[in-house]
């Protein structure tokens, strides 16, 4: 004859070698929210480094990232807020590498390193000057740092690293280029360098002839 149970003991005991499930701690929902949240950023960086704003699609960033796609909605507010958050690490990024008490060649080198190493934001920004910049999917207008890059030009031009008759307007753009170049072009810096661009043999030779090319400029 069954007898009821005894309520000051578990009704259900848990079955041999399992342990009964616990619900996730508030710290425990917090890291998962976090790791979501960073896969669908870096997801979402290859698909528009890849694509272009216009060409990702939602739904290949969330397989990338291997979560629900209604994540990107909950967490950023859809594919416009996704790419713009994207973006709010550069000025930190910017400020630290363009230290402007540097010599110029040691900045360059610290830009082309960066690009090298993880060339998609390199190439997202390659995508926003051919798509037209300006638009609402752009955190970042750029003026800030034009006028921070400008400034540090004329220091280095002041300490006699760029000759008086070039404009530093001209080297930053001359510089962008440069750096830019072989995530631009890269079989074009394979064919002319036999260097493959992302190698260490690559940045060790482009970086040091970058570095001859600014220390020239003083001259």
């Amino acid at each position: 004859m069954a007898t009821a149970p005894d309520p000051d003991k578990d009704p259900v005991p848990p079955a041999a070698g399992r342990r009964p499930r616990r619900a996730p701690s508030a710290a425990d929902r917090r890291r998962d929210a976090e790791r979501s949240r960073q896969a669908l950023l870096d997801a979402a960086l290859d698909e528009f480094a890849a694509k272009g704003f216009d060409g990702a699609r939602v739904q290949e960033i969330a397989d990338r990232a291997g979560v629900n796609k209604q994540l990107i909605a909950y967490y950023f507010g859809g594919k416009e807020g996704l790419y713009q958050e994207i973006q709010r690490g550069w000025p930190a990024a910017e400020a630290e590498r363009a230290d402007p008490e540097l010599p110029l060649d040691e900045v360059a080198a610290r830009y082309l390193s960066a690009v090298l190493a993880d060339p998609r934001p390199a190439r997202l920004l390659v995508w926003r000057g051919l798509t037209g910049s300006g638009s609402a999917t752009d955190y970042l207008d750029g003026s800030a740092t034009v006028d921070a890059d400008l400034e540090n030009l004329t220091r280095a031009q002041e300490r006699g690293e760029i000759s008086p008759g070039i404009d530093p307007a001209f080297i930053r753009m001359a510089l962008m280029g440069a750096i830019l170049a072989p995530v631009m072009l890269p079989e074009t810096a394979l064919q002319a360098t036999g260097k493959q661009p992302g190698s260490p043999e690559f940045e060790e030779y482009y970086s040091a002839q970058l570095r001859r090319l600014i220390q020239l400029l003083g001259r």
